[in-house]
């Protein structure tokens, strides 16, 4: 077992480590010359006939972002309002003195808590809705531009609101046809105490340092800066700019903070730059940057009607309630709404947290953490199927980014006697999570013991999809640890009844109901098993530690696996024949070995009493439950092959939410119902429900290609799927019509065989990197 490191080795790691961006000064973006904007398609365009009410921006707000800066809109022709973000603007910190109990501190104040940047209000006081018509607001989800138009006094106003990566600035631009013009004023504040300023700068209790700024310009009119406002008077055009951020760095040995940035100055130097081109150059530079992403896959689920399509968002997600029928072109606008959000709020900076990068307070539930027993894990299933394997480049960089700290803290406090949940070997070594993390390196809640491993399994998966050894190599070093943490922790067991001896994890709790300190439950053992097949195949890819492989290799051949309860005929959950928790509970904790595992097969190559006892303790969790908990669900049907059941999934996240019940928001954020008449926004539904659609349309594993396994009725008669992501190293096209494919282009991005399978056949395709084969003739 290899020695643990010194505070100062694991400290000394972050430098060779961490790749996370930060807010940094960067060179001008590359302006797009000759190239055709992408142009507006229906498909992709969301729209509403109302702006969002200010007191509810959580529900009716629509989400724009560059990956790390972010906003929420209301689009209120009279008062424009932008809930601004940064996705490092945390308060709290390492959190590294343990409660009574053995447990992290949970507090917005000691764990911390992601909070707002700033509030930025354009009012114009003679557009009030009520003086307006033909008012409407569109998100078009493939340019990434929100549109607001309406009509007053006959003249048309136009707004578009987006948020550049390329330039780091979010920008409103006003515009008109008809002669009118723009008067009104400007207000930007922070949400910390600071009094409203063109600029502001202020350091949290914490010492994270943050700022933010403004800048406008207009024609035909005077734009002034007149105390803490800017003032507009008599434009026809306007154009706003903000940015700002924090002083957060990846890098541990600093506490993560870079003393030498000041964010108010740098904010202020990126409005300038960004306010010297036009707001149709900006527009341009961003739209052409952000549809490089989006269009990389593209999807038909089949044709809606023209009924359904004369209806507004709002008005679509209620008819497909309340009348039944099928509207295939809005399930694939949901699908693409998460596609969106990822793109929005997952590159070059901090990863997708419970919320993303969106916020309507400084007090979220849960502090708007990284939960890492699911729903981090969820954030980032679709980014690799959805053709967006460079979203996810923000959680592979947290990971290394936060792992000298895991690792410290695991070292110095893991095996604290009061935490039910250390070693019983006395052993310690590598490193794990709580169940909530920060920015920090800081653990909050429980630990996690085998959070470790699923963050790994993550990890590495997304290997197979890219085929990426420069991945591998960054992530190698979190899979040997996470295997030393493991090598530790393992206990030798007899099973009763024989004289075999197998290893079991120690005392956990499978999350989050039932014993807290059963051994060998299902929920580690299946993630451990996965980890330890993972770091051999790494280890072996990169001719690496051979001799800890192999041992790792000997630890895997004896993990206990999980049987089939003779009591309840259910995959038991916590290595006993006894249900001991709650039934319909929304985690499906024993079944990651079905999904995001892959031990669980339908296919013949997996027991049948344990295909068969996974679905019966599937089918007893039920079919309602919290949203992310129903893509969960969905995403275990559809690995089962069993289309209806994953489709009245989808349909039950789709529902719309009322007075707060679970469901879909107006501005389709998922709403998670806390208590009666209360709910709030949790993003993993938003992107567990689209890697459920595409799971139903494209199975995958190396070596193994399954085309339409769970395809539903509804999207049958025709449809296509084209940039869909496949482990091994292939991106995939597919059509269908009648439930059929008529045609595979299967593309290697690094990939070299895989059998091509459907309805029982198979195919054999072998090809070199950047080689592509057609298949047709696919039998009905």
């Amino acid at each position: 077992m290899t020695p643990a490191p010194s505070r100062r080795g694991v400290l000394a790691m972050t430098a060779a480590l961490a790749a996370l961006p930060t807010f940094t000064a960067t060179a001008a973006p590359r302006r797009p010359a000759d190239a055709p904007a992408p142009g507006t398609d229906a498909r992709h365009r969301l729209w509403w006939q109302a702006p969002a009410d200010e007191h509810s921006m959580i529900e009716q707000g629509l989400p724009v972002g560059n990956g790390r800066l972010g906003a929420l809109v209301s689009n209120d022709p009279g008062r424009e309002l932008l809930l601004v973000t940064d996705a490092t603007l945390w308060t709290g910190g390492l959190n590294d003195t343990l409660d009574a109990d053995g447990q992290f501190p949970y507090g917005r104040q000691d764990f911390g808590s992601f909070t707002l940047l700033a509030r930025l209000a354009v009012d114009i006081p003679d557009h009030d809705l009520s003086a307006v018509s033909g008012y409407r607001r569109t998100l078009d989800l493939a340019r990434g531009v929100n549109e607001t138009l309406y009509v007053r006094s006959a003249v048309t106003y136009r707004r578009q609101i987006f948020a550049s990566h390329p330039d780091d600035v979010i920008v409103l631009h006003f515009t008109q046809s008809g002669g009118g013009r723009y008067t009104g004023t400007i207000t930007l504040e922070g949400t910390h105490g600071e009094e409203p300023a063109v600029s502001f700068g202020a350091t949290l209790p914490n010492g994270l340092r943050y700022g933010a700024a403004i800048t406008a310009y207009g024609s035909g009119g005077t734009v002034t800066v007149k105390g803490p406002h800017i003032d507009f008077t008599g434009c026809r055009e306007l154009t706003v700019v903000l940015s700002g951020g924090t002083n957060y760095t990846p890098d541990a040995a600093a506490h993560f903070r870079d003393p030498s940035l000041d964010p108010q100055k740098l904010a202020r130097t990126k409005v300038r730059a960004a306010a010297r081109h036009s707001a149709s150059t900006l527009l341009a530079t961003h739209t052409a940057d952000h549809h490089a992403l989006f269009g990389r896959l593209d999807v038909s689920l089949g044709a809606s009607s023209a009924e359904q399509r004369s209806l507004d968002t709002w008005e679509r997600l209620r008819a497909r309630v309340r009348d039944g029928v099928p509207d295939p072109e809005l399930e694939a606008q949901y699908l693409q709404f998460g596609r969106y959000l990822t793109i929005a709020a997952s590159r070059g900076s901090l990863p997708l947290g419970l919320q993303g990068l969106w916020l309507d307070g400084n007090d979220p539930d849960w502090m708007g953490d990284y939960h890492t027993d699911i729903n981090l894990q969820m954030n980032y299933w679709a980014t690799d199927r959805a053709g967006l394997s460079p979203c996810f480049d923000a959680f592979t960089d947290y990971c290394v980014a936060q792992l000298p700290s895991w690792t410290d803290l695991t070292r110095r406090l893991f095996n604290d006697p009061r935490n039910r949940y250390r070693n019983s070997t006395g052993k310690n070594a590598g490193w794990t999570v709580a169940i909530s993390t920060n920015p920090f390196g800081g653990g909050g809640w429980w630990w996690h013991p085998a959070g470790n491993a699923w963050l790994c399994n993550s990890l590495y998966e997304h290997y197979e999809f890219t085929a990426s050894r420069a991945h591998l190599e960054k992530i190698y070093p979190l899979l040997k640890g996470a295997c030393e943490f493991w090598e530790a922790r393992l206990l030798t067991m007899t099973l009763p009844g024989t004289s075999r001896e197998v290893l079991v994890a120690d005392s956990d709790w499978s999350p989050e109901h039932g014993p807290l300190d059963a051994k060998g439950i299902t929920y580690a053992q299946e993630l451990v098993w996965a980890l330890f097949g993972n770091y051999c195949t790494a280890a072996a890819e990169l001719k690496k530690d051979a001799g800890f492989a192999a041992t790792i290799a000997g630890l895997r051949k004896r993990l206990h696996l999980p049987q089939v309860s003779p009591t309840t005929g259910w995959l038991e959950e916590w290595m006993s024949p006894d249900n001991l928790g709650e039934t319909t509970h929304r985690h499906l904790s024993p079944l990651v070995g079905l999904f995001p595992g892959d031990r669980i097969r339908p296919d013949g190559s997996t027991p049948a009493e344990i295909v068969q006892g996974a679905t019966a303790l599937l089918t007893a969790r039920g079919m309602e439950s919290f949203g992310w908990a129903n893509a969960w669900r969905a995403l275990c049907w559809a690995r089962l092959k069993q289309a209806d059941n994953a489709y009245q999934l989808v349909v039950n996240n789709l529902r719309p939410s009322n007075d707060g019940s679970n469901g879909t928001a107006f501005n389709l954020f998922d709403i998670y119902q806390v208590e009666q008449g209360r709910g709030i926004f949790q993003i993993d539904a938003n992107l567990g429900t689209p890697a459920a659609m595409i799971e139903m349309l494209l199975y995958s594993r190396p070596g193994h290609l399954e085309l339409l396994p769970a395809l539903p009725d509804a999207w049958a008669a025709s449809g296509s799927l084209s940039g869909a992501n496949a482990r091994g190293g292939f991106v995939v096209d597919l059509r269908w019509r009648d439930g059929t494919p008529t045609e595979a282009r299967i593309r290697s991005t690094g990939g070299r065989t895989t059998t091509v399978a459907h309805a029982g056949s198979t195919r054999t395709v072998t090809l070199r990197p950047g080689d592509t084969v057609t298949l047709k003739g696919f039998d009905r």
